[in-house]
């Protein structure tokens, strides 16, 4: 395979503001390092803030629908629940319902005119939007479809081990995790590339909507829906092969343990160890003098760049498998259809980012399974090196109850300081938690989730606070902090003035659910903060999956949502009891 050619293919292919608040405060305040910043505060307890721009009738539905969420049954069950309401009620009287609770608390409408209503109420109040055309395959109804088999072994250096290649199993194929068949698994189904052209031009539209309805907005795709997402389970295997292989070099030099970024390949020793391997060739030539340190050594993102030229590589690079005894290429040759593959979710990104670029809107490439995920991540840097030049237009999606979450984002950030992009991330928890865990039990290999949620705490702050610095450094990264978490959010705040980093630099900004947190996302867009809620909107029939999914993948939060519903009750007291109850919202 030529993969040089395709990846070179991928390099070639007003401010928003918003009401002001007396509740936002700005004050000097002396920095230890002896610079005296402007200092902000958000006061996240006052109700009649956070609320002003809901209708009573909007807030009961709120405390009804967060209720609801709170019961396992009935997230659990609540496919079958939803499908036996439409044969009981009917289709008509069923959409009806679901605009009155669940549709109407999470969906901003049914189509690009009708949620502009909803999106200029909440720029009103200071709050923008990340649209998202949420109709998704009912994929409960596709499992019927042929799989094609994903045919992947990879090595891996065994955790807690001097570095001993075994096989791992996280990208073998399994018949319940395959080409998206599962309802809980996945969003897309592929058929064809006839379809994921559609898909294209449906998040066209959504970048449309997007231009067209707000300033600096965004729009989030998912890449599953741009290509076959078993390429991206392929493609996603050939990386983490490699990195993987990397990891155990730098165990056999000694450097087993050390930060991602500070283990470093003295080339002499690689040669002499490839060469015992079986490898043949002067691993000098395959790196230029730009990716030679002038040490003699190569850390990861080195390694990384030879997956650019990798023509020279499978056949100068030969490890034994474990399982046949024999000598084999580590990165094997891709097919022609797979080259194919690979061209076409590259055209179709750059089709993206271009439109989005000449909308004056931001890309945010969500993040999906850990078995896409490599893929993904590459692809969107692919398009970041084009398109971050001046300022991020696509931002990559960072899982932080990911063990590898930090490594991820170290070696991105110093990516884009090395080759001059703008680097541009969001950052969250994650979505799929249950189902990463299931499918590794399934399976057999390592849970690559963090063990609990106070470690994905930690994880997520450390991430945000590298994040941080590296704005403080250059002024030229970005980064959302989509957290329901008041205290990620304050810990976001405190930071920011510890470092002297203003909302009107719009560097930073804020991320939270339609429907979830208003407690959060409008005391800070009304104290001057971008903020943003994911706005996603399709008919009501199509986007029910979207809900099932979401009900399942917010479970915890809706559990933990008890604060936010003292809040709504807080609220409906100081209405009645002050003779609002009827009023209308006012800025």
């Amino acid at each position: 395979m030529s993969y040089g050619r395709t990846a070179r293919l991928g390099r070639l292919c007003a401010p928003f503001g918003g009401a002001k608040s007396s509740r936002f405060s700005l004050r000097p305040v002396q920095q230890a390092r002896g610079s005296t910043y402007p200092s902000f505060s958000v006061d996240f307890e006052q109700t009649k803030d956070a609320y002003k721009s809901k209708a009573t009738l909007e807030l009961l539905r709120n405390l009804l629908v967060l209720k609801l969420c709170s019961y396992d049954a009935l997230v659990d069950n609540n496919k079958e629940i939803m499908d036996l309401s439409k044969t009981l009620l009917g289709q008509k009287t069923f959409e009806q319902l679901m605009k009155m609770t669940f549709y109407g608390q999470f969906v901003a409408g049914e189509d690009h005119q009708s949620i502009k209503p909803l999106i200029q109420k909440n720029r009103e109040f200071g709050v923008g939007a990340v649209l998202d055309y949420s109709v998704e395959e009912d994929l409960s109804q596709e499992q019927e479809r042929e799989r094609n088999d994903v045919e992947a072994d990879v090595l891996m250096p065994e955790k807690g081990s001097s570095g001993a290649i075994h096989s791992h199993k996280e990208f073998k194929p399994s018949q319940q995790f395959a080409d998206h068949q599962d309802d809980v698994t996945s969003t897309y189904f592929y058929t064809d590339e006839v379809r994921c052209d559609q898909h294209m031009e449906t998040f066209m539209k959504c970048i449309k909507a997007s231009g067209g309805s707000s300033e600096d907005g965004f729009t989030a795709i998912k890449m599953t829906a741009l290509g076959r997402p078993q390429f991206l389970v392929q493609f996603s295997e050939v990386l983490m092969k490699w990195r993987c292989f990397f990891s155990f070099l730098a165990a056999k030099q000694g450097k087993y343990g050390q930060e991602v970024l500070e283990q470093k390949l003295d080339l002499e020793q690689l040669q002499a160890f490839l060469t015992k391997l079986g490898a043949g060739g002067d691993i000098h030539d395959w790196f230029t003098s730009e990716k030679l340190c002038s040490s003699g050594t190569i850390d990861i993102l080195d390694w990384n760049s030879l997956i650019d030229d990798r023509t020279k590589v499978p056949d100068l690079l030969l490890v034994p498998n474990l399982q046949t005894g024999r000598l084999e290429p580590l990165l094997r040759k891709f097919t022609e259809e797979e080259e194919k593959q690979m061209t076409r979710i590259l055209q179709r990104l750059d089709a993206l980012a271009k439109y989005a670029a000449e909308s004056g809107v931001r890309l945010m490439v969500d993040a999906e399974q850990t078995y896409f995920q490599p893929a993904i991540s590459r692809l969107t840097l692919e398009m970041q090196r084009i398109f971050n030049t001046g300022k991020p237009v696509i931002f990559n999606t960072y899982q932080c109850y990911l063990k590898e979450a930090y490594d991820n984002v170290c070696m991105d950030v110093e990516l884009s300081r090395r080759e001059g992009w703008c680097f541009g991330a969001k950052l969250v928890r994650g979505a799929y938690m249950d189902q990463e865990r299931s499918r590794a039990a399934e399976i057999g290999y390592e849970d690559p989730i963090n063990p609990d949620y106070e470690s994905t705490n930690r994880m997520y702050h450390k991430c945000l606070d590298h994040v941080l610095e590296e704005i403080e450094r250059n002024g030229k990264a970005n980064v959302m902090v989509a957290s329901h978490n008041i205290e990620t959010v304050k810990h976001t705040l405190r930071r920011m003035n510890e470092m002297g980093l203003m909302p009107t630099d719009k560097l930073i900004c804020f991320g939270q659910l339609l429907g979830m947190c208003d407690q959060i996302s409008f005391p800070l867009g009304q104290a001057g903060f971008p903020v943003y809620k994911y706005v996603p909107y399709g008919p009501v029939s199509e986007v029910i999956p979207y809900l099932s999914r979401r009900a399942q993948e917010n479970r915890g939060v809706m559990k933990g949502a008890q604060a936010e519903r003292e809040l709504l009750w807080s609220e409906l007291v100081r209405r009645l009891t002050s003779g609002e109850i009827f009023n209308a919202h006012t800025l």
